[in-house]
């Protein structure tokens, strides 16, 4: 704004950028319509806008903003308030979600037990134990068979309750219910799971649980 109209050569030494840069950043503002050009003998010349307008210029663009706020705030909201998934592969993604689920204050669900053993061989008892040892509760709904029953029996000293359901409700794999997230299992072929974090979705499956629990044996 000191040097009135000049050219690139000019601005650029004052401002102690190189030549390249200066004229970026003077495109960049003319776009804006901060500065404007002229030509004179093939020499472009760049000069600034007056102040006044420039402080109108940006009041005006603040106004817009100031007028959209409902707007973008509706969309920030939005987004923070849609399901998070996260999806899982392998035995290594099946430990991952277990592992996660450590952190729950109380664990309610659906179970497989047997599918469990068989998929994650000796990692389920550790889990099991780290489950224990932090004390955390587990409610838990299983279709009727002699490992299910076993679970039953030795539920008290593992934290565990257990309601266990007719052998024809097939299925293999599970579901686990814990703060605002649940996590579905694939226990058959292919080992998959997928995290879902929604307060209202978990609020929905809490509930489904609770009626089958409190029909179950």
């Amino acid at each position: 704004m000191e040097l009135g109209s000049s050219a690139v050569q000019r601005i650029s030494q004052r401002a102690g950028l190189v030549r390249s840069t200066t004229y970026e950043v003077l495109e960049s503002l003319r776009q804006k319509g901060l500065v404007s050009t002229f030509r004179k003998k093939n020499i472009k010349y760049f000069t600034a806008g007056e102040p006044q307008r420039i402080i109108e210029d940006m009041q005006s663009r603040t106004d817009l903003l100031k007028n959209d706020l409902p707007r973008l705030q509706a969309l920030q909201y939005k987004t923070k308030n849609q399901p998070k998934v996260r999806f899982y592969q392998g035995k290594q993604g099946i430990k991952t979600v277990l592992n996660e689920t450590l952190e729950a204050h109380e664990l309610v669900g659906f179970s497989s037990v047997e599918d469990l053993f068989t998929s994650l061989e000796n990692y389920f008892p550790k889990f099991v134990e780290k489950r224990i040892k932090k004390k955390i509760p587990l409610k838990v709904i299983m279709r009727d068979s002699p490992e299910s029953r076993k679970r039953k029996t030795l539920g008290r000293e593992q934290l565990r309750e257990v309601r266990i359901i007719p052998s024809q409700y097939q299925h293999h794999g599970g579901m686990l219910l814990w703060n605002d997230k649940m996590a579905m299992f694939s226990l058959r072929d292919e080992l998959t799971a997928v995290i879902i974090e929604s307060k209202e979705l978990s609020a929905i499956q809490k509930t489904l649980f609770n009626f089958i629990w409190n029909s179950a044996n």
